[in-house]
């Protein structure tokens, strides 16, 4: 885990770049600029300028990022290398923002059960690939042994098994549940990785969709929302077609009034010879 300091300009700089690239700058522009804004006392300074030059190499992030994987999370790396894959439809600046929240959060105190929520529902929202995506969750920091056994674990069985099921019988509510039943008097046989309140909230949103499960979560205990994929504006790609459309039936127009008028002249369509 990082100082809090290097969370909080982490989240600076992927909410600027992310604003910065609405602008149409160039992205190389965008990362001197930022480096010189950012604290010059942070690790950010440096990663800045690696990123910067292996941009002008290999002229993506992810490269670079899991290059600095004691710096920059998997998880991170994963989600800039899907939003820059060409075969997928995952818009950077969605990446971006997802980033700064994931950064912001980490800066207030994460606690492991509000970030894998997070990181998951981000999966989720994107559709993004679970089995490289988990994988990637598995290897944060700020997870344990423990936990990442379990994140595992839901990469095995998620679409099999419900997603609140999993959540659940590791819940401190599950494990109350059967000691009020007479079950399970010595203990849980694997450590309990959610709360109270998460286990409540898991077992009401048994066989729902589990969107509904991670708004609940963010309404009781204030967990990171994720952002919405916004949907694609295909009014800006229509328009010039239709321009040019308008400018071939108006051209078509002039043509038969002319005919009506007394004929074509054709000369105008052609050029004069060239000189010798």
């Amino acid at each position: 885990m990082l100082e809090r300091e290097e969370y909080i300009e982490q989240a600076y700089f992927f909410r600027a770049l992310n604003e910065r690239m609405r602008q149409n700058m160039a992205t190389q522009d965008l990362l001197v600029a930022l480096r010189d804004e950012v604290l010059s006392t942070t690790k950010l300074t440096m990663a800045l300028d690696f990123l910067a030059s292996e941009l002008k190499l290999s002229g993506g992030f992810a490269p670079a990022m899991a290059r600095l994987a004691h710096y920059f999370t998997p998880f991170q790396t994963f989600v800039i290398g899907e939003a820059e894959s060409e075969q997928g439809r995952f818009d950077f600046r969605v990446a971006l923002e997802i980033l700064e929240r994931d950064a912001r959060y980490r800066a207030e105190g994460a606690s492991p059960q509000g970030m894998f929520l997070f990181q998951f529902e981000s999966l989720c929202r994107n559709r993004l690939g679970y089995d490289r995506g988990l994988e990637a969750i598995s290897r944060d920091p700020l997870f344990d042994a423990a936990w990442s056994e379990w994140i595992l674990t839901v990469r095995r069985q998620v679409g099999l098994v419900d997603f609140a099921d999993l959540i659940y019988v590791r819940s401190q509510h599950y494990v109350n549940q059967r000691r009020r039943q007479q079950l399970d008097l010595d203990g849980p046989e694997k450590p309990v990785l959610f709360g109270e309140k998460e286990g409540k909230i898991a077992l009401a949103n048994r066989q729902k969709d589990p969107l509904w499960l991670f708004a609940a979560l963010e309404r009781h205990l204030n967990y990171p929302t994720v952002p919405k994929p916004r949907p694609v504006d295909e009014a800006k790609n229509l328009l010039p077609g239709i321009i040019r459309r308008l400018e071939r039936v108006e051209s078509r127009l002039k043509l038969l009034e002319e005919e009506q008028k007394g004929g074509i002249d054709l000369a105008r369509f052609y050029q004069p010879p060239a000189g010798p």
